[in-house]
């Protein structure tokens, strides 16, 4: 087994399914102690858990909603008190809805940006203060609508697209403390939160497909693959990219 990721700890937040969960399963896998962040699904962060402790991984489940400072500040006391240390963020929690631009609700608007975007900086503030002084990784999931949107998702792409924007300056603002930071643009992928949007299954895939050069829909273990390297001493010399994961989909 290569444990690229030995010793290492890691918090993955919007872990209880989907691309979260087989990045926290590849970690564990690859070395590392992880933190599945769930915000509801209590019963599937515990299920990702199981399946890591079934292998032989160390996993704690820990409640938080990313869009609540105090929430996320305890999230990272409860990384310390068990692990001792972080090494490794992946910002991966998210949501999204589609609608026309006149069905969107101020309520829909802050809900998306402030997963995403308020998330993605609560979380990085709290990680990058609990680095040692040996730096770390930072892995933002992004998607392909951030620079290919899509009709109907003009809230979701607005902040997926500012998530790129924050990989690039916290890359630069970060680089002196040994800190790097990546984006993760997956394509089409095959998750629960894709087959309760009616994606997966439907016509909407296959024209996706049509256009995958790869010609499958992805799976997380793809996404997951790609994020072990980023959080490893592999990709030492890798910030501030947008590495985009998708079967040749742009």
């Amino acid at each position: 087994m290569d444990l690229k990721l030995k010793d290492k700890v890691a918090v993955v937040t919007g872990a209880s399914k989907g691309i979260g969960a087989g990045i926290a399963k590849a970690f564990a896998n690859a070395g590392a102690k992880v933190v599945v962040n769930y915000a509801t699904d209590k019963e599937g962060a515990e299920k990702v858990v199981n399946e890591i402790s079934k292998t032989g991984g160390i996993a704690i489940a820990v409640h938080c909603d990313v869009t609540n400072g105090a929430d996320v500040r305890r999230m990272f006391e409860e990384t310390k008190t068990a692990f001792g240390q972080l090494d490794i963020l992946v910002n991966n929690a998210g949501v999204f809805k589609f609608e026309p631009l006149e069905g969107i609700s101020e309520d829909s608007f802050h809900r998306q940006f402030n997963t995403h975007v308020l998330g993605n900086l609560l979380c990085s503030q709290n990680a990058v203060e609990m680095f040692g002084d040996q730096g770390g990784s930072i892995i933002n999931i992004s998607s392909t609508v951030s620079t290919n949107p899509m009709p109907g998702l003009l809230v979701y792409c607005g902040a997926k697209a500012a998530i790129d924007t924050f990989t690039k300056v916290l890359a630069k603002e970060l680089g002196g403390k040994n800190i790097r930071i990546n984006t993760i643009a997956p394509g089409v992928t095959d998750t629960e939160g894709n087959h309760t949007a009616g994606i997966i299954g439907r016509e909407l895939e296959k024209q996706m497909v049509a256009n995958t050069p790869l010609g499958r829909t992805g799976q997380p273990e793809d996404i997951a693959k790609v994020a072990v390297f980023l959080a490893s001493e592999e990709a030492g010399w890798v910030t501030g990219e947008r590495i985009t994961v998708a079967g040749g989909l742009l």
